[in-house]
């Protein structure tokens, strides 16, 4: 049994993996959405039956039908083998119409503004927990230690998380019995708040309730967390999360009907800055609950943080994102860390928290992006049932019913929008901005890339590697190139050879890289296109699998050697006497945008934006995690449409 199939396979370790990395988002949502939702009614802090009962019902049967009925029974099963994630569907799909890219872009960008939102409004509702034990704290204080633990949190990122994920799941299943315990003692108390679970409720709010169609934004909070059940598939499996996610969603309707009973019987009263939730707790319990409440809102971060470098490591392969470093800190599989974005997510964090202050005003801007992206999901989910032939009545019944739920939570929301709702939404909406110039940016150079037939060249490579006269730049000379066809070969590669400078080498190779739909896809296939003088492989990599295209050269050489099909002694007649390797060195070709250009305004715009994102990220010699020592980069323009007409006058 490999790593990867004892993860997801149904075993006790798998549920408690399950438990401690995917479901700390909607696992610490207890912490937030009671409060929000009274705040939110028509006497803000007023503890009405009426708004109680209805907003208790309301998030049981939008943990029903949003999180059971839609993500966990339906959307699991769009798996990419075994993997799973807005990025994974778009991937299983994207055949079906070039639009489907929007939507994946405006899903994944609204998911990574997500990740802005989560760890400060998570890590605040549970450190102000505090102020019950000790009242003389003030904001300020609260706000610093948020931002420490922030902080330290993204720090520690680079050294990767195996360590302490081992510690996650026990965790987790601590704060899961800790919410089902204290909702228990309270229903026990007033057993009435079971009324809740009626549907009618939860109709009666938002239909008799004054302004109860917009108290949907705070019953929303809920369930925000559902996408992460649906991107750490792969982590888990659907065996494991379907069966684990019974444990947690028995224990958050026991929390929330136990909060109910709280407030039921403090009917008629006002909430004064109390949290529904801690009041659960006895005085005694309140410093452990808030502690394994931090530790909770700690490991929920920690899901959303690691899940949004899996996600800029898709949208990369998928090019919707810049080919930024990418770091492998353990041997875990799919376990990454990508330093560009753990600092803009850190700047991120601190700018929420020392912009909201308090987790009661971050509510007002979370869960505006996050209906987006359940909606792209609807989407692309619809386009996968198509794909699998599903009787059309159901597609419809999905895509309306889904439609209608996922677009009252977005008109909800849009409520939130001048009390802070802009900020994730300007978040999501800059990443969207990135997405798409990155992708129109790569179309457009794919078909401005000029290649040519490398047939009628081989005889001069031939000769030219035989050409004394010429200084030898190396034995072996790798060039990478975008050409899907064997055939054919960039015509900015043959001028570096030929023309730039003679490169003259006793072997040419030829690497082209494709990223399939599958993620974890790794062949590679070698065709001689002149013996012992010129070889091209290709290699046909998964979206989730690390470029590192000098390891894998050095295997394809060592198993081309292994069966003599090459020779890679060196051909100076002293060192091959000794038996001594050749030199490799690569060349990578960098476009820059010439000042020869005369082009449409839209696409002169994009490639501004394109080149002007390019000066603040790694080259592509460490993206392909090339060696340094043996690269060399050579600029070539980047002409997309020649100026024609240029108004040169002659005089005598």
């Amino acid at each position: 049994m490999d790593s990867k199939h004892s993860h997801t396979a149904i075993s006790s370790a798998g549920l408690l993996i399950a438990l401690g990395i995917i479901y700390g988002d909607i696992g610490t949502s207890p912490l937030y959405v009671m409060s929000s939702i009274l705040k939110s009614g028509t006497r803000p802090d007023y503890i009405d039956a009426h708004l109680v009962l209805g907003a208790i019902s309301c998030v049981i049967w939008t943990l029903t039908l949003q999180t059971t009925v839609k993500y966990v029974l339906l959307t699991l099963n769009a798996d990419n083998n075994g993997e799973g994630g807005i990025f994974s569907l778009y991937a299983l799909v994207r055949r079906r119409g070039a639009w489907l890219s929007a939507v994946a872009i405006i899903g994944g960008s609204a998911l990574l503004a997500d990740g802005v939102i989560t760890p400060p409004i998570s890590v605040s509702s549970a450190v102000e927990g505090l102020k019950n034990v000790f009242p003389q704290l003030t904001q300020d204080i609260v706000v610093y230690i948020v931002i420490g633990i922030i902080a330290g949190l993204f720090l520690l990122q680079s050294f990767g998380t195996q360590i302490v994920g081992k510690a996650f799941g026990p965790i987790m299943f601590l704060w899961f019995t800790m919410l089902g315990v204290l909702g228990t003692v309270w229903i026990l108390q007033h057993p009435a708040i079971l009324k809740a679970i009626n549907p009618y409720y939860a109709y009666d709010l938002l239909v008799h309730y004054p302004g109860g169609f917009w108290l949907l934004g705070s019953v929303f909070l809920c369930t925000t967390g559902a996408e992460a059940l649906y991107s750490d598939l792969g982590h888990c499996g659907k065996g494991n999360i379907r069966i684990s996610w019974t444990f947690v969603k028995t224990t958050l309707l026991l929390n929330y009907l136990g909060q109910g009973a709280w407030l039921l019987q403090h009917e008629g009263q006002m909430l004064n800055g109390k949290n529904p939730f801690y009041a659960l707790m006895p005085q005694w319990f309140l410093l452990i609950g808030i502690s394994i409440a931090t530790i909770a809102a700690i490991i929920a971060s920690q899901a959303l943080i690691t899940g949004s470098f899996t996600l800029v490591a898709e949208a990369i392969r998928l090019n919707m994102w810049p080919k930024v470093k990418l770091n492998y800190p353990t041997d875990v599989k799919g376990q990454l860390f990508v330093p560009s974005m753990n600092r803009l997510l850190l700047l991120g964090c601190i700018g929420v928290v020392l912009y909201f202050r308090e987790s009661t005003n971050m509510e007002a801007a979370y869960g505006l992006a996050i209906t987006l992206t359940m909606l792209m999901t609807t989407i692309l989910l619809t386009m996968w049932l198509k794909m699998k032939r599903v009787a059309l009545p159901l597609i419809v019944l999905f895509a309306v019913v889904y439609g209608l739920i996922e677009g009252s939570f977005l008109i909800a929301n849009m409520i939130k929008f001048p009390h802070g709702g802009w900020v994730s939404l300007a978040i999501g909406g800059t990443l969207m901005g990135v997405m798409y110039v990155w992708l129109k940016a790569y179309y457009i150079k794919r078909r401005l890339t000029e290649f040519v037939r490398l047939e009628p060249y081989v005889d001069a490579l031939k000769q030219l590697s035989d050409d004394d006269s010429i200084p030898k730049y190396s034995t072996h000379l790798v060039f990478l190139t975008s050409a899907e066809r064997s055939s054919e070969i960039e015509q900015k590669i043959i001028y570096s050879i030929f023309q730039k400078r003679p490169k003259r080498a006793d072997i040419y190779w030829f690497i082209h890289v494709d990223t399939t739909d599958e993620p974890y896809t790794m062949e590679y296939k070698v065709t001689e296109v002149a013996k012992d003088d010129v070889f091209r492989i290709n290699f046909r990599l998964g979206f989730r699998v690390q470029q590192r295209i000098n390891l894998y050269f050095r295997k394809v050489i060592e198993d081309l050697v292994r069966n003599k099909e090459v020779d890679i002694t060196s051909r100076y007649e002293s060192l091959n006497k000794q038996h001594v390797t050749g030199d490799f060195r690569f060349v990578v070709l960098e476009k820059f945008l010439s000042i020869e250009n005369d082009f449409p305004t839209i696409e002169k715009l994009v490639m501004q934006a394109y080149f002007y994102i390019r000066q603040f990220i790694a080259s592509e010699d460490q993206y392909f995690g090339l060696d340094t020592s043996s690269v060399k980069v050579e600029k070539v323009p980047m002409v997309i449409a020649p100026v024609r007409e240029v108004a040169l006058k002659r005089i005598r």
